[in-house]
Formats: C-alpha cells, sequence, structure tokens
C-alpha cells in the first residue's frame, strides 16, 4: 500500500496564538524604551542635542564647500492670509534650516543673501520646546508683541569657510533670488521655492514653508505690520524655552518679568571653534 505524505501549510490556531502572544510582549518590553527615546528629545537637554548635530553639520558644509553656511531658526508660517502672515506665530512650530550664502547674481543683487541648502529638509523642533534669541530683548516692552517674538525666534547662527563662528548679515530669500515673489498668473515675478517664500506665494498658493527676509514691514491698508524680518547678523547664543510657560506668560502680558528674564543666566553660547553650544557657568 502507498502512503501519502501530506505537508502542512501555515500556522495552526494554537501556534498562531503564540506567536501573536509573543510579539504583544516583545511590544510591551519595548514601549518603554521607545517611549524614553521619545521623551528625550522634548527635553532641554534633548533640544541641546539636536541642535548640536545640527550645527557641526553645517560647520562641516562650511569647510567643505568653502562657503558661510549656517543654521536659520525660524517659525513655519502657518498663515492663510498674506496681510497677516504671523497671527499664529506663537502656536506655529519652529524649524532649523541649514543656509548658505549665494553670489549676489544669483540673490538678485544682494550681497548679504543666503538660501536654503537643497536636498537638506527642515528640521521641526519639538512640538514642546523652541529656541530664541534673547541678545536684543531687555525687557516686556521689546517683546511684548507678536512682531517682536517673530523677530526673537527667527535668527541664524554661521559658520565660515574656515569653520570659525562668525558674526555675517544675513537676509534669507528664496533659491530664485526674486524679491517679493507673487505666483499670480502672468506674473514675471515667480518663485516655487518650497522653503523660504514671500508671504504672498505661502498664504496664497501654499509655496513655501518660511517667510523670506523681504519683509521686514507689511502695508495692510490701516498700518503698517511689523514681522520682525529686518535685517540682521547672525548670533553667536540661544536659550531653549518651554513653549506652554511661554504661551501662558503671554496670555498674562508680561512674557519677560514673568518668564523670559528667567532663562537669561541658563544662555547657550556657540564655541567660536567647535561650533558646539556651552554653558556660562
Amino acid at each position: 500500500m502507498s502512503q501519502r505524505v501530506h505537508r502542512r501549510i501555515g500556522l495552526t490556531l494554537i501556534e498562531m496564538t503564540l506567536v501573536i502572544a509573543t510579539m504583544a510582549l516583545l511590544m510591551g518590553l519595548a514601549m518603554p524604551a521607545v517611549r524614553a527615546l521619545m521623551n528625550s528629545f522634548q527635553t532641554q537637554s534633548g533640544v541641546k542635542s539636536m541642535i548640536d548635530a545640527a550645527l557641526s553639520s553645517a560647520r562641516a558644509m562650511a569647510m567643505s564647500s568653502q562657503n558661510y553656511v549656517g543654521v536659520r531658526f525660524e517659525k513655519l508660517c502657518t498663515s492663510d492670509n498674506p496681510a497677516d502672515p504671523i497671527k499664529n506665530v506663537l502656536m506655529a512650530p519652529q524649524y532649523m534650516i541649514f543656509i548658505k550664502h549665494e553670489e549676489p547674481r544669483t540673490m538678485g543683487g544682494l550681497a548679504n543673501g543666503f538660501r536654503a541648502v537643497e536636498g537638506l529638509d527642515p528640521i521641526k523642533l519639538p512640538e514642546t520646546m523652541g529656541v530664541m534669541d534673547l541678545s536684543q530683548v531687555t525687557s516686556d516692552a521689546a517683546i511684548d508683541e507678536l512682531s517682536e517674538l517673530s523677530d526673537a525666534t527667527t535668527f541664524s547662527i554661521v559658520f565660515a569657510p574656515s569653520g570659525k563662528l562668525v558674526v555675517h548679515e544675513v537676509r534669507v530669500r528664496n533659491r530664485n533670488g526674486v524679491y517679493q515673489p507673487r505666483n499670480d498668473p502672468g506674473s514675471l515675478q515667480i518663485s516655487n521655492d518650497d522653503i523660504f517664500n514671500s508671504a504672498d506665494n505661502i498664504c496664497k498658493y501654499k509655496r513655501g514653508m518660511f517667510l523670506q527676509d523681504d519683509y521686514s514691514k507689511r502695508n495692510t491698508g490701516t498700518d503698517t505690520l511689523e514681522l520682525g524680518l529686518g535685517r540682521e547678523d547672525s548670533r553667536t547664543s540661544l536659550v531653549i524655552y518651554d513653549l506652554q510657560t511661554l504661551r501662558a506668560a503671554y496670555g498674562n502680558r508680561a512674557p519677560w518679568t514673568t518668564y523670559l528674564s528667567k532663562l537669561v543666566p541658563d544662555t547657550l553660547y556657540v564655541s567660536p571653534y567647535a561650533g558646539n553650544l556651552i554653558s556660562s557657568h
């Protein structure tokens, strides 16, 4: 008599149950470690590590390309109103963007023009934290308006071709070098830059993420709206703040006296030669 050999394909119900139970157990054991890793980036030390890594990369790019390269800190433009592009600046997330200096002929004649480094996406900071330049802030009167908050949270740190930290005037534009581009039909001043662009293009045409430096002021019809994006030198220090605490301080109409002034002793400075963040104490 011939015997037939039956091959079993797949798993039995008991085996499948054991596999699922084992996977669930392993996931349960791994979740605390995953949570701890994620939470580490929500702390001040986690944000500092992110910034250190970005500054180190910018410094290396400056030396390898023999060009001025830096990290731009700026809030995402989330407004849909070109007449009021910073209305959500207090709630908007903040990013780090790698920028590099461009020759005036490609920047529309702007000698201090910078643009985003192509191929490198902006790096989003944790939702609960942010960074700020307090070197120009001395009182509540200097930071009680959203335009002043926009100014304090929009700044750059730049490295020279030698890799040394440098104070350099920075005006960030789109990659086309166009001043106040408009993507209206038939317009000759068009820029399709997905990183830096004009208020019109970002708010109306959803092209771009961050306001370029052409808009220090904007006429809204009744008055002049300050956007905090005027020409300025790159910075050498910053502070890390808690976003929820900052929002509460703005709600109390005293952000400097109730919160920001207390961050001054914790200012982090950029090492002139190594490029990493160092504390003053």
